[in-house]
């Protein structure tokens, strides 16, 4: 029988191949191993739909790791909003160990399980909170600490932006992961926001050898913030 890790370092190897992407084996390694605890720990707690398992490395891990090649070299602190099973913000911390974050979900079952994945994959540059990011007590602790917000929830991007501005520095960047049609969405938050963003851009997120035109509809959304 195989070893399920090992399967999972062989298919994000392909897909890292493909993409003309080379991160480290050690890093592909921990990619592998994370893609490991969330199937296992995914049994007892929803972190990702149940049809989506077989699915974890294209869909979430080589995902959340493929938008490093996106992210501004400059970036040193990241707030990874609405976590939930750690995406992206684990395999953000694993492919730019230079940065430190934060990852912050509402849901304490969530949140235990990304402890854990941490403490297992033993991050060092990561710390790991249950609370919501407009809660009184978040905000005082971490005003305007972060140069990048990072966020794979479903919150439209105008409320996700209306979170991030107390929490970012004079100049930072909001890196969101978006599906669908995102046209309304987007003008609707640089009408409302525009005195805020410096520079906006929308990466189709396509890939060899399953998603060349991005049949799949996964984007990138990245702006730049100037205070």
């Amino acid at each position: 029988m195989v070893d399920v890790q090992e399967q999972y370092y062989k298919e994000l190897q392909l897909f890292y191949w493909d993409n003309s992407f080379n991160p480290d084996p050690t890093k592909i390694e921990h990619l592998a191993y994370f893609a490991r605890l969330v199937s296992e720990k995914n049994e007892n707690v929803n972190l990702v739909s149940r049809k989506d398992v077989d699915s974890i490395i294209e869909n979430h891990i080589f995902l959340s790791s493929y938008i490093t090649k996106y992210l501004p070299e400059k970036c040193t602190r990241f707030l990874d909003i609405g976590t939930g099973g750690g995406f992206p913000g684990i395999p953000l911390a694993i492919m730019r160990p230079d940065m430190k974050g934060v990852l912050i979900d509402s849901t304490g079952k969530k949140i235990d399980a990304v402890k854990e994945f941490v403490d297992r994959l033993k991050l060092s540059n990561v710390t790991v909170i249950n609370d919501r990011v407009e809660s009184p007590q978040f905000l005082s602790e971490y005003s305007e600490s972060f140069d990048l917000i990072t966020s794979r929830a479903t919150v439209p991007l105008i409320i996700l932006l209306r979170y991030a501005l107390p929490l970012v520095k004079e100049k930072s960047f909001l890196a969101a992961i978006k599906g669908g049609d995102l046209e309304d969405e987007f003008q609707k938050t640089i009408l409302k926001y525009k005195a805020y963003i410096k520079k906006s851009t929308i990466f189709e997120l396509s890939y060899k050898p399953s998603n060349v035109r991005n049949q799949k509809g996964k984007k990138l959304v990245l702006l730049e913030l100037q205070k």
